[in-house]
């Protein structure tokens, strides 16, 4: 509200109160023009005066025009009109272009018909013929391209064992990991098993003892070759992991938005942390000048001078001693050693939570000594104190027993069986399992020995179906995907044999009945083998409760069937 003075009069003013109305929705833009001088722009304004609404005469009206259409359907037929001229007196018309029209045979309705399904047969002869020509032609093409795919997954299983020959020939040359001197130790001792065989077959007397010890000679100093390669890979593994360790540290940090996307920070203890890794890269390198190598040491000097503590004293002591050998240019062969002991002194320093707080969560040993306590067991081969996740417990053992780099003592001493087929066979299977995403835990309980007792003895290491022995080829599936893998719930096939098998929906209808309870035998081999485990009894408990609730449903479903039945 607000006050104005009206004129009423010719000299009289009179206060009158305005209200003005808000409106409550926005006003349209009617357009406008702007002053191109000062720059100013106007608005064209609309009227603030609401429309007079119409009286509500209390009676609902429509309007007519808009609700009736009138319809009209007139039909319409075109003319056309035709004459016919005949030959009359006094007018000629020529029959020049007439034709002669005689009537033909007479045929009853029977000889149509006989005809009619005569043409029609003629009609199916070609048309089979052409779909004929089609279908063989179609099934020519599926041949070649049969044929085709056939040829090229030949060449590619080829291609790939000529792959896996020539990695196995690479891993055995340049051995470098427990896998690859697995193998080293497994061909050793089936060389040794033929040359014995063969000595004993074709030597006897003096003569086959000397064979022997030859023999014997001869495989003391294979086994020196393979403890030096086994020395040089041990350092350079190490080398790596200790990189590997140091590179983890100086990871940033990482989280997923909700947006999906990644977001890296580096805080101060990861860059503290990568600025360590790199002075390490610089200290174990090699053949550098020796002004680098110089430099590198000074900036490592004021690093470690940042803490003081005695393995900093000890540190600067062996960095002072470097420098003044190579002002004294003593060859580098002579500083090898010392150059060793600074890495591994400064590798001491960089695992200090104090100097690189990112390591403490990623050292094996704990900082709390009261931490050493929990899951730790004692080898009675090697009389050490050793973490539980150094000990390899099969399902069927009740004690620890020994750890295992004792295991892999004794297996190369005596047995030297390779593992590596049966330790991918459980990979790949965890793997699967783990796919699944429906919480499967007794794969993760069976052990290697568990594993290579079940491919050995109950499936004889080779494939349920086509009997193919490569273990390389093969992988361990379930028998019914709908339940989690268990020694009673698995198949051994090759891999695109359970690729196919996995795709199936109905294993009764897919196999036969004598396969069927092939499997199941072996089904009730495992189940008894693995049944005196203690880690596997509740497992079977539950199994055996499942399949008794599941034969008690189908029990009583047909039973209601029946009564049904017999009451219609």
């Amino acid at each position: 509200y607000f006050g104005t003075s009206v004129l009423t009069d010719s000299d009289s003013f009179q206060e009158v109160v305005v209200k003005i109305e808000r409106s409550t929705y926005n006003k349209p833009f009617l357009g406008g023009f702007r002053n191109m001088r000062t720059g100013v722009e106007f608005h064209n304004a609309g009227s603030q005066t609401r429309c007079k609404k119409r009286p509500n005469k209390g009676t609902q009206t429509f309007c007519r025009e808009t609700q009736t259409v009138w319809e009209k359907n007139k039909p319409q037929q075109t003319r056309n009109t035709t004459s016919t001229q005949m030959t009359k007196i006094g007018l000629y018309v020529s029959n020049m272009t007439d034709k002669l029209l005689s009537p033909g045979k007479y045929f009853t309705a029977e000889e149509y018909h006989k005809r009619r399904i005569k043409a029609v047969v003629v009609l199916q002869k070609y048309f089979r013929r052409w779909h004929a020509i089609n279908v063989v032609q179609n099934l020519r093409e599926q041949k070649k391209l049969r044929l085709a795919w056939e040829a090229q997954k030949e060449s590619q299983k080829k291609k790939e064992k000529e792959e896996k020959l020539k990695r196995e020939y690479e891993r055995k040359l340049n051995p470098r990991t427990k896998e690859d001197f697995e193998l080293l130790y497994h061909d050793l001792e089936l060389w040794i098993q033929e040359e014995t065989e063969q000595i004993n077959r074709t030597l006897t007397g003096a003569e086959r003892k000397a064979a022997l010890c030859a023999l014997l000679e001869q495989e003391a100093q294979l086994i020196a070759c393979f403890e030096r390669h086994k020395l040089n890979a041990s350092e350079e593994n190490q080398h790596k992991a200790v990189l590997h360790l140091l590179d983890k540290c100086a990871q940033p940090k990482r989280w997923k938005a909700y947006d999906g996307k990644i977001t890296e920070m580096d805080t101060q203890d990861t860059l503290c942390a990568r600025e360590l890794l790199e002075i390490y890269r610089s200290i174990s390198a090699k053949d550098i000048p020796k002004d680098e190598r110089t430099d590198v040491l000074l900036t490592l000097r004021c690093t470690v001078m940042e803490h003081e503590c005695k393995l900093t004293q000890e540190i600067v002591e062996l960095i002072d001693r470097e420098v003044d050998l190579i002002s004294r240019k003593v060859k580098e062969c002579n500083l090898e050693g010392l150059r060793k002991r600074i890495c591994t002194l400064f590798l001491q320093y960089i695992k200090i939570p104090k100097v690189n707080p990112q390591v403490a969560g990623l050292l094996k040993v704990p900082q709390d000594p009261l931490k050493l306590y929990k899951n730790v067991y004692f080898c009675h081969s090697c009389e050490n104190y050793l973490p539980s996740t150094e000990f390899l417990i099969p399902a069927n053992s009740h004690t620890v027993g020994r750890c295992r780099l004792c295991y892999k003592l004794a297996n190369e001493a005596r047995q030297r069986e390779s593992y590596l087929k049966y330790r991918l066979i459980l990979e790949n299977l965890r793997k699967s399992e783990a796919d699944y995403q429906d919480d499967s835990k007794i794969v993760f309980l069976v052990q290697l020995p568990d594993l290579q007792y079940m491919i050995e003895n109950i499936w004889n290491c080779q494939s349920a179906l086509s009997a193919w022995g490569e273990l390389y080829d093969l992988v361990m599936v379930r028998w019914d995907k709908q339940h989690e893998w268990s020694p009673w719930n698995a198949i051994l096939l090759t891999k695109e044999e359970a690729d196919a098998h996995l795709k199936l929906c109905n294993l009764q209808e897919a196999y036969e009945a004598a396969f069927i309870f092939r499997i199941k035998q072996k089904h009730i081999r495992a189940k008894n083998y693995f049944a005196q485990f203690p880690a596997m009894s509740s497992f079977l408990h539950t199994n055996d409760n499942q399949a008794n609730a599941s034969s008690y449903k189908i029990h009583t479903s047909s039973m209601k069937f029946t009564e049904v039945k017999e009451a219609h």
